[in-house]
């Protein structure tokens, strides 16, 4: 089932057509094109077999957005298959306003070729919340469980997100129940912890972190662009949000996004006796993807590409 999908995956990929040079990210007159981007997300997608999250359409979805459809998955089985195994849900980045494509697409072949099953998560954007995101996510941690015997596959879930996406990735590591036995939707009663979380480049200590001088720590206003107040501001950084029960964490990014993110997530996991792996590269910038010349900036920088291999080593200890 959905064999086909990891044929398509081979073809986008081999047609570069979800990479859109940096150059071209922007309309003449400066603003974020964003409705350029979402159109290549969206002409990629309707190339695969999908998986709706909602049967019935996602709770709270509307046609505010018409560049966005409904939230789903891309579902990829992992080649030559003997035995089940786990799958990695993998989460593109664009500031929750866009959708970068080799975050996405890219990255999920490399994982594929990995061996593992996998599975390109489209969530919601603005003008929707990053709660809506956040449950989007959950819901599909549930129904690859839910659906794990017609697809062959393990109840073990990773969830892996870059930029925006690896936030994503934070929170549902960090915000989860396990299932309600009593629900009416059968999936609903699914656990929707992940069992391991992968962080690329995602900018996610907001409170962790000193915002900087004429900041007031105290006031009630929000110091992060990506949330909405104060309060969010807390939920939505994993730093503060970490217990016993949160999964165990692979952290990779480079020095040119502040490493300092990475080490006060590393040291809150550490507090509590989280398990985490961290590489911070001294080399490259934000948007790397899988650092092979497959992304936005057209940058192949193979020290960095090691990240990969050293995430998909991590993922098999950690029994997917």
């Amino acid at each position: 089932m959905y064999e086909q999908n990891a044929v398509t995956l081979d073809a986008v990929c081999a047609e570069r057509s979800v990479i859109r040079h940096v150059s071209k990210h922007r309309n003449p007159d400066g603003t974020m094109d964003i409705a350029g981007n979402l159109k290549i997300w969206n002409d990629a997608l309707s190339r695969f077999d999908q998986m709706l999250l909602w049967e019935g359409g996602a709770p709270g979805y509307d046609d505010r957005d018409p560049l966005q459809p409904q939230p789903s998955l891309i579902f990829v089985p992992a080649p030559g298959q003997e035995c089940p195994r786990g799958t990695v849900i993998v989460a593109h980045g664009g500031g929750f306003s866009t959708r970068t494509g080799c975050e996405g697409f890219h990255a999920a072949r490399f994982f594929s070729k990995a061996g593992f099953n996998t599975a390109i998560l489209t969530y919601r954007l603005k003008p929707y919340s990053r709660y809506d995101a956040l449950a989007d996510m959950q819901r599909a941690v549930r129904l690859l469980r839910f659906r794990k015997n017609e697809l062959g596959i393990t109840d073990r879930i990773a969830v892996m997100g870059f930029s925006a996406g690896g936030m994503l990735g934070s929170n549902c590591a960090t915000h989860f129940d396990f299932g309600d036995a009593n629900a009416a939707d059968p999936v609903e009663r699914m656990s929707c912890r992940p069992d391991a979380a992968v962080l690329g480049y995602a900018a996610f200590a907001t409170c962790g972190l000193p915002a900087g001088l004429f900041v007031d720590p105290f006031s009630d206003r929000a110091t992060s662009p990506f949330v909405a107040s104060k309060d969010e501001q807390i939920y939505f950084a994993p730093e503060v949000n970490i217990t016993r029960q949160t999964p165990p964490f692979f952290i990779w990014q480079t020095n040119s996004d502040d490493p300092r993110n990475s080490f006060v997530l590393g040291q809150a996991l550490t507090a509590v006796g989280i398990p985490f792996e961290m590489h911070l590269f001294p080399e490259g910038v934000h948007g790397l993807a899988m650092a092979d010349g497959c992304n936005d900036l057209a940058m192949d920088l193979p020290h960095v590409a090691q990240w990969g291999t050293l995430c998909a080593q991590w993922l098999e200890q950690q029994g997917l």
